[in-house]
Formats: structure tokens, C-alpha cells, sequence
């Protein structure tokens, strides 16, 4: 088998290419199995290797992708100023930048391919309307409340009218149950959200996270905002989630501009 993904429904420009692996077709194998991304996860690092380089070259990747060290927050790496500062500008050449601490990333240069994973969270993938600037973000609920998705779109330089997103395969409403707690984080910020929320046991609450983040893209002044309405937890063909498995390997959510 090969690697093989869902490709976002969205009118990005011609230049802009961007892709969310499924989990099959690696060489994984247990719970990772099988096309696991993720080499922070307890999977053998020659296997994680072999993954990523069968999903470059069956992409044709113009690059390695500039895999980040998520941690739920709201830094975002600027692509272009880290890949020069460390001497590795040609990232077609397939050099493999040391990760950065960080939960999104963007980029104005062909060649350079914006990362995230995931195994319940949202990977939000941006493209701007003339192809000019792309960027990706890592979404679960600690950095949707802390404001990782405003992060991103101040860091992509583009007014948020001439910006589309895409809101990528993470869990859905009717498997993400949280508790009051996380309810007010995420309602700090957004008061009016409320109603994605509902009641599944005393304390206790069923999150719709894509709504959410729809909602903070739109407020920001997103005019297209698309879902793919993929649910990591019931697909577990093709999806790894976390929520189900527990550790688990990760997809991979990819943009670059070419």
C-alpha cells in the first residue's frame, strides 16, 4: 500500500497545494500502525522516518515539511525567517530542520511546507485569496482558547477578508465530552458559543470543536471558512485518535505554496 489522504474542498489559488494523510499505507505497525508521522510518540524513529519520506515522495513534496514540537500553545514559526537564520533556505534540497516549539507555522516562499499533527485536535489550514501566503495550525481545545487561530492569521500579514480556511479531520461533537472547565475556557473569550455546547452528564458537556473554531475565524473576519466534517474517532480506517486508542501515532496535515 501507499500513503494516501484527503485533499481540502476549498477554492484555494492554483499555487497553493495541501493535504491531510490517512493512516494507511506505512510501515507502522501496532498501535501505530500504520502511516504514523508523529517520532514524539513511542514509535520505532527508522519507521516514523520511512513514513515521512514515503508521504514526500508520493506527494512530491517540493521538501521536508518543517515538523514542529506541538505543545498546545499559541506560538506560530515564521517558515522563511527560521529556515534562513539556520542556513537551511533551500528547503527543496530536503533538509530537516531541528523542530521548534510551536503550534502553527507560515510561509510566503514556494518550497516550503507547513506541518501539523494530529490524532483528535484540528489541524486549520489558511491560504491567502491570491496565493500569495499559507499557513497551518494546530487546534485542540487548550490552544483554541488561548488563541492559536488569531495567532496564525496576525502572523500571515493578510487581511482576514482576503484569507480562506479549512478546518481539517479532528473529533467530532458527538465524541468530544469535556468538562466544565474546558466549557469555560473556551467560552471565555467567546461568550456567545454557549450552544456548542450540551449537556451529556451532571459536570460534564459535548464540545462541537470544529463549530468552535469556525465561529473565532469568522469573528476574526474570515468570509470562507470550509470543514471537512471528518471525524477522527468514528474513522478509525483511516484515522488515529487518541480519545479512542489512547497513545497512538499521527497524521499529518501539509500546505505549501509551488
Amino acid at each position: 500500500m501507499t500513503p494516501r489522504w484527503l485533499v481540502p474542498d476549498w477554492s484555494a489559488a492554483a499555487s497553493v497545494h495541501a493535504l491531510s494523510t490517512w493512516r494507511d499505507g506505512g510501515v507502522s505497525v501496532g498501535r501505530y500502525a500504520s502511516l504514523n508521522l508523529g517520532d514524539h510518540v513511542g514509535d520505532v524513529p527508522a519507521e516514523v522516518a520511512a513514513n515521512r519520506r514515503a508521504v514526500r515522495e508520493r506527494a512530491r513534496l517540493p521538501g521536508e515539511p518543517v515538523w514542529l514540537r506541538q505543545v498546545h500553545g499559541v506560538q506560530v514559526a515564521d517558515l522563511d525567517v527560521d529556515l534562513d537564520r539556520s542556513g537551511d533556505g533551500d528547503a527543496a534540497a530536503g533538509v530537516i530542520v531541528p523542530p521548534r516549539e510551536a503550534d502553527a507555522a507560515v510561509t510566503r516562499r514556494p518550497g516550503r511546507v507547513c506541518a501539523i499533527l494530529t490524532a483528535d485536535c484540528l489541524p486549520v489550514l489558511f491560504a491567502a485569496d491570491r496565493g500569495e501566503a499559507v499557513g497551518a495550525a494546530h487546534a485542540g481545545w487548550r490552544g483554541l482558547a488561548a488563541g492559536v487561530l488569531e495567532a496564525t492569521v496576525r502572523a500571515l500579514g493578510v487581511p482576514p477578508e482576503r484569507l480562506q480556511a479549512w478546518i481539517g479531520p479532528g473529533i467530532s461533537a458527538r465524541h468530544y465530552e469535556v468538562g466544565a472547565e474546558v466549557r469555560e475556557a473556551l467560552l471565555h473569550a467567546d461568550p456567545q458559543a454557549a450552544d456548542q455546547f450540551q449537556p451529556s452528564r451532571p459536570g460534564r458537556f459535548l464540545a462541537d470543536l470544529p463549530a468552535l473554531a469556525r465561529r473565532r475565524l469568522e469573528r476574526l473576519g474570515l468570509r470562507r471558512v470550509a470543514l471537512s466534517a471528518e471525524c477522527t474517532y468514528a474513522d478509525a480506517n483511516r484515522y488515529f485518535s487518541h480519545r479512542r486508542e489512547g497513545p497512538c501515532g499521527r497524521q499529518a496535515s501539509l500546505i505549501w505554496l509551488g
